[in-house]
This record gives structure tokens, sequence and C-alpha cells, in this order.
């Protein structure tokens, strides 16, 4: 799952290419898409037909099943924004691994400060029966600011695995249904170079612990 109170912060962005990484190893995927917005959903009604497949979660009214296809791998959940409270513990519930996107900003910072102190007092992130990771995301390296995110993330209790970089392949990328995964790789070789860390992480059966020790 794909967490983060804060609008804006790349949650889609992050699900669907993660969609789309999975598909293109030819691993079963399916999407769900809990915000209201419904942009992962767009995004995979764009999909094209000729691409490997990626299947939609169904939701059912209240949220609070999942109507999965059978036979996947994985899958992807796109969380919605402004999370908190029983509802956060709801969407941790549903998830085995979360992942929380933070943008280089001193607002998205102290938000997502904010946040990671909640998340990890939720029962099954505090009891490590959740991995958890942290990504910074749309990022301009040189600046004054992304040295701060860095600190930050740093100092965080929980493990800080990639930094993504401010590109326009991903909205070049959105536009077609598609992920980067899927584009030339000469076109996006830093791109996908930047995503290795986060990969290696979720790809390894035993994982990373969910907090640092």
């Amino acid at each position: 799952m794909v967490l983060n109170p804060k609008g804006g912060c790349g949650k889609t962005t992050l699900a669907t290419n993660l969609a789309s990484y999975f598909s293109t190893r030819g691993r079963k995927v399916a999407l769900a898409d809990f915000d209201p917005q419904g942009s992962s959903g767009d995004w995979l009604a764009q999909r094209p037909a000729d691409r490997a497949p990626i299947y939609q979660v169904a939701l059912d009214e209240a949220k609070e099943k999942l109507l999965i296809p059978l036979g996947m791998d994985h899958i992807v959940m796109d969380a919605p924004a402004a999370t908190h409270g029983k509802e956060l513990k709801r969407h941790v519930k549903k998830a085995q691994t979360l992942l929380i996107p933070v943008l280089p900003s001193p607002i998205d910072i102290r938000a997502a400060a904010r946040f990671i102190e909640e998340l990890l007092l939720v029962g099954r992130v505090a009891r490590a029966e959740t991995r958890i990771a942290v990504v910074a995301n749309r990022v301009k390296e040189q600046t004054l600011i992304y040295q701060a995110l860095q600190r930050f993330l740093a100092s965080l209790d929980i493990p800080f695995i990639a930094t993504l970089r401010d590109s326009q392949n991903y909205i070049r990328a959105a536009q077609r249904g598609i992920g980067i995964f899927e584009m030339p790789p000469t076109a996006v070789a830093v791109d996908l170079e930047q995503w290795q860390p986060l990969l290696r992480w979720l790809d390894n059966d035993r994982g990373t612990p969910a907090r640092k020790h």
C-alpha cells in the first residue's frame, strides 16, 4: 500500500509504476484505488490492450472488503489522502507492506513527521507485522530543501530506501497508461536506476525489518 495523508505527494505515481513493474516481470498484479479521485483507476482505463495486463480490484460500498481477482501475485493499493485514526488502522490491516512517499518541501516534511509518528503507534506496525519504508519523491537533488529532506528521512525509525527525481518521464508514462518500466530504456535509464533499491527491498522475501534496530 502506498500511503501518506498529504495530497499531491505522488502516491498514484508510485502505485501505478509499481503495478507496471510487476506486470512486466510476468507477475499477475491487481491495482486497488481507494482514493475518491480515482486517479489510479483512470490510469488503468488508459492502459493499452497490448500491454501486460493489470487487473482492477473491486471495492464494496463501504470499502471494507477487497474483491480480488483469483491468482494474483501482487496487490498494489493506492490509499486516499487525509487518512488518520480509525481509517488509518483499517487501511494498515489490508497491507503487508507500506510505502510512504515524501516530497522535499517544509510543509510535506512536517506533515510526514506527524503522520509517521501516528503510524508507528498502529498495532500491526508497532508489532513489526507490517513492513514499512519511506521514499523521497519528486526530488531535485542539489537543493537545500532536498538536503533537509535527506536529514529528516535519515533520522526516522524506519528505512529510507529510495530517492526518485522530479522527471517528466512519469507524466509521459501516466498519459499513456503505462509505467516507466515500459518506456524505451535509454529514455528512462536514470529513473530505472533510482528504482533499484526500492525494487530490491520489495523483492526480498525476508525483507527489511519494519523498524530500524
